[in-house]
C-alpha cells in the first residue's frame, strides 16, 4: 500500500513509459492518469485557470467553420438518434424500425458498422470552409454516442480506425486545416454517454417485442458469432449501472446534464477513462481549441478531471509555441469562470457587449445531418448567417459555424450555395470582421428592443424582431469605425443616429466615409438628427442585407 501511494505521488513527473509498465506489472490502479501531463503555470483549479488570457489570433479571427460530423448522421435523420432510437415510439425509433429494424436486434453499435465515409474529401472541404472566410477549423472528436474519431488508444476498439470508416478522421481534418493554414480545434461531447445512453437499457412497453431489452446493457460474452464478436458493447454503451432517477421521462436528462438532480454517478474509471482519452487526443493532435460540449468543464462538479485537461493543455501550448495559443470553450459559465476559458453561447447570442471574449455556436440546419431538413429548405440563409456575425462581432463575440456533413462524407447542394454566399459577403467586406474590437456601443436600432434573454446554453436564437436598415452594428480597428447596416434603405440614405453632430459616443470631426466593397469615398452630412450617409447605387448581388460604411476622422 505504501509504495502504491508513492507512485501516486510522483505522478506529475515521471515519464508515460514508466506510469505504462507500472500499470502493466500491477503496481497502479486501472483507470489511473497514465497520459503525459505537461507542466506549467496553470494548475487544475478555477483559481489557477483564471489567469488565462485570450489569445489575439482568436479574438482577430472572429469567424470559424465546425464538421459535426460522426456515425449519428449515417441515417440523415438529424441529432440525437443514438439515444432517441431507443425511445419507443418517437419518430427517430419509427425511421430505426423501418431503416435498420428493432433496437433489440439492431442497435447504434450497429449504425456505427454501418458508416463508412465513403466520399469523404477533407481537404476539399476545409479548403472551401477557408474561401468562405472562416480563420479557424473544427472538427468533432466524440459525441455522446461515445464513439472516438480518431486513432484513440483508450476507445481503441470503439473508434472510426476501427469500425466503420476505418479511417483516422481526426487525423484528416487536422491535416486540411494545416494545409489551409487554419488553426485546428476538436469538440468533446462523450462525457455524457453515461447518462446519455441510458435510454438503451429500455425495452418495449407495447407491441411484438414488449419486455425484450435493446442492446444497451449486451457484453462481450453476447458476441459470439456476430461481427462485432471479441468486442464489448460496453465499452461504447457505458450501461452497466443502474438508471438514473426518473430516467424513462425522455426531458429529466436536460435537468441532470451538471451531474445533479438525481442522475446516478460515474464511477472513477468511467471518468480517468475520459481523460486519458482527452489527453491523448490532445497530445496526438495538437489541438489550438477545445469546445466541450459540458455545463462548465467535463464532470464539473463532481470531479476536477476537466480542470485537470484544461491546465494541460494550456501548459502545453505555452510549452509548444512559448506562448498561450489554446482556447477552451464551455457553456454556462459564471463571472469567474468566463476568465478561465472562452464562454460559449449554444444557438444564441449575448445582447449586449461583454467583457471577455466569447463565442457563439450555431449550425445552418441539425447539428447532425437531416435529410428532412434539406427536403423542407430549412437551412439558415447566407443572409442569416452573415447578420449573426456582424451583431456577435460587435458585441465581443466569435460565431462557430456548422456546416452538417452527409453520412458519406459530403455536404449537400443547398448547404454548398449557403456557404458560397457567405465567401461573397466575406470577400468584399471582411476588413469589417477580421482583427475588429468592440466600439462604445455596440449598435442601434429596433432589433435590440425585442432581443431575446438567454435560456441556459443560449437558445434565443431567432426569437427576437428581424432586422432593418435601421440596424446598425458597429466594430472597430485602429483609427476606423465600421458601421453595418441590416438593411438597405429605400431612399439610399443610411441614418446613424449615434453618430449625430456633438454625439456623446463621437465627438471629432468625421473626415471621411468609405463604402467598403469598393473603397469608394461616400458624400454625408452630420446634424442633430445623425449622420447621414448617401449610399452608393443599390447593388444588384443580392448583398443588400449588411452594407459596411468605413468612417475615418
Amino acid at each position: 500500500m505504501k509504495r502504491r501511494t508513492l507512485i501516486k505521488g510522483m505522478a506529475a513527473t515521471l515519464p508515460s513509459l514508466w506510469f505504462s509498465r507500472a500499470l502493466a506489472n500491477g503496481f497502479l490502479q486501472p483507470g489511473y492518469p497514465v497520459e503525459p501531463i505537461a507542466g506549467g503555470p496553470f494548475q487544475p483549479t478555477w483559481e489557477s485557470l483564471q489567469a488565462y488570457q485570450t489569445p489575439d489570433w482568436y479574438r482577430d479571427a472572429k469567424f470559424g467553420m465546425w464538421a459535426h460530423w460522426g456515425p449519428q448522421c449515417q441515417p440523415e435523420s438529424g441529432d440525437w438518434y443514438a439515444r432517441e432510437m431507443y425511445m419507443e415510439g418517437s419518430v427517430k425509433y419509427k425511421i430505426h424500425l423501418e431503416k435498420y429494424g428493432h433496437p433489440s436486434k439492431f442497435g447504434f453499435k450497429d449504425v456505427i458498422n454501418e458508416w463508412k465515409a465513403e466520399n469523404w474529401n477533407p481537404e476539399e472541404l476545409v479548403s472551401l470552409y477557408k474561401n468562405a472566410g472562416a480563420q479557424y477549423f473544427m472538427a468533432m472528436a466524440n459525441h455522446h454516442d461515445n464513439f472516438d474519431l480518431f486513432d484513440s488508444k483508450y476507445q481503441k476498439h470503439w473508434n472510426a480506425t476501427r469500425i466503420g470508416p476505418k479511417k483516422d478522421l481526426i487525423g484528416g481534418w487536422a491535416k486540411a486545416a494545416k494545409n489551409n493554414g487554419l488553426p485546428f480545434g476538436v469538440s468533446v461531447h462523450a462525457s455524457h454517454a453515461w447518462r446519455w445512453y441510458e435510454s438503451a437499457q429500455r425495452s418495449d412497453k407495447n407491441g411484438p417485442y414488449v419486455g425484450i431489452p435493446y442492446d444497451g446493457n449486451l457484453t462481450k460474452a453476447d458476441g459470439k458469432g456476430k461481427w462485432w464478436q471479441g468486442l464489448d458493447p460496453q465499452e461504447l454503451y457505458a450501461q452497466a449501472h443502474p438508471l438514473s432517477n426518473d430516467s424513462w421521462n425522455n426531458g429529466s436528462i436536460h435537468k441532470q446534464w451538471g451531474w445533479n438532480n438525481g442522475v446516478y454517478p460515474p464511477d472513477k474509471a468511467y471518468i480517468e477513462k475520459f481523460f486519458n482519452r482527452t489527453i491523448d487526443l490532445i497530445n496526438k493532435y495538437n489541438p489550438d481549441v477545445i469546445y466541450f460540449d459540458d455545463s462548465q468543464l467535463p464532470f464539473w462538479p463532481i470531479s476536477d478531471a476537466g480542470l485537470r485537461i484544461a491546465a494541460h493543455l494550456y501548459n502545453k501550448s505555452i510549452k509548444d509555441h512559448g506562448k498561450l495559443r489554446a482556447v477552451i470553450n464551455g457553456k454556462i459559465l459564471d463571472e469567474q469562470q468566463r476568465k478561465a476559458m472562452v464562454w460559449d453561447i449554444e444557438r444564441g447570442q449575448a445582447n449586449e457587449i461583454q467583457p471577455l471574449p466569447w463565442q457563439t455556436d450555431t449550425c445552418i440546419g441539425d447539428w447532425h445531418y437531416n435529410k428532412d431538413a434539406y427536403n423542407r429548405d430549412r437551412y439558415k440563409t447566407s443572409q442569416t448567417v452573415i447578420q449573426m456575425l456582424v451583431d456577435i462581432v460587435s458585441k465581443n463575440g466569435n460565431l462557430m459555424l456548422n456546416i452538417p456533413v452527409r453520412g458519406d462524407g459530403t455536404i449537400d447542394d443547398k448547404e454548398r450555395k449557403v456557404v458560397e454566399g457567405i465567401a461573397k459577403w466575406m470577400q468584399q467586406n471582411s476588413e469589417s470582421i477580421y482583427g475588429t474590437r468592440p466600439w462604445k456601443i455596440f449598435g442601434e436600432g429596433p432589433a435590440q428592443q425585442a432581443a431575446a434573454v438567454l435560456n441556459a446554453q443560449g437558445f434565443n436564437e431567432g426569437k427576437g424582431k428581424a432586422f432593418t436598415y435601421e440596424d446598425i452594428r458597429f466594430a472597430t480597428k485602429k483609427e476606423a469605425l465600421y458601421a453595418t447596416a441590416m438593411g438597405w434603405p429605400e431612399d439610399g440614405k443610411l441614418v446613424i443616429k449615434s453618430l449625430k453632430k456633438n454625439s456623446e459616443y463621437f465627438a471629432k470631426e468625421i473626415q471621411k466615409i468609405e463604402w467598403v466593397p469598393t473603397k469608394q469615398p461616400l458624400s454625408f452630412e452630420r446634424n442633430d438628427n445623425g449622420l447621414i450617409i448617401s449610399l452608393p447605387e443599390k447593388k444588384s448581388d443580392g448583398l443588400t442585407y449588411a452594407n459596411v460604411v468605413k468612417i475615418l476622422s
